[in-house]
């Protein structure tokens, strides 16, 4: 039987490996992929597909990210319960709006919470939705085990997965990722 630090320790090395696979080698036979402390960044030759993002959000109603198709998103996961989360959610919102003209969006993604409580979160925090999603089924469709809240997943405007960032997000780092994907042109042939 596995104890739950046996199993955080299972599933942190399947999401390490499962996101170092996602990136495969050039002719070379090194990776297109970069893992710089915790982040993960794909080119974008390199990128997969991100599963289907569909949920009921906290302030009612649904949204699915192929609604953004087009768009950068960027997916950030978080709890109420989570110091980190706290800590990161100015710089998050500061992000947001710096850079929600360039046809950037962001998306909370709150995981193992009560409605309630983050519904009081959010409040006077971010001004961007979040998907309630107490089991956490959209993170683990995403390689994001529950030890490894907060994480933000930036996607392409093709949906693509572009970069991984397991860890508490600044602006300042956050920023350049998300206006260098912004920034870049669509694969011809892609909408």
């Amino acid at each position: 039987m596995l104890t739950r630090r046996t199993l955080a320790a299972t599933l942190t090395a399947v999401t390490a490996a499962t996101a170092l696979a996602a990136c495969s080698s050039d002719d070379s036979g090194e990776s297109r992929c970069a893992n710089n402390k915790g982040i993960i960044a794909c080119a974008p030759d390199q990128r997969s597909a991100a599963p289907k993002i569909v949920g009921d959000l906290l302030t009612g109603g649904r949204y699915d990210v192929a609604q953004a198709r087009g768009q950068v998103v960027v997916l950030n996961f978080w709890g109420s319960w989570c110091a980190p989360c706290r800590a990161e959610a100015d710089d998050l919102e500061a992000t947001h709006q710096a850079t929600k003209a360039a046809g950037v969006s962001f998306l909370g993604v709150n995981v193992q919470d009560s409605k309630d409580k983050a519904i009081a979160f959010e409040e006077g925090r971010v001004t961007y939705p979040s998907l309630f999603d107490p089991a956490s089924r959209l993170a683990l469709a995403l390689d994001i085990p529950p030890n490894t809240i907060p994480a933000t997943v930036v996607l392409d405007r093709e949906g693509r997965i572009a970069t991984v960032i397991r860890a508490a997000v600044k602006q300042d780092g956050l920023q350049p990722i998300v206006e260098r994907i912004a920034a870049e042109q669509p694969a011809s042939g892609s909408r």
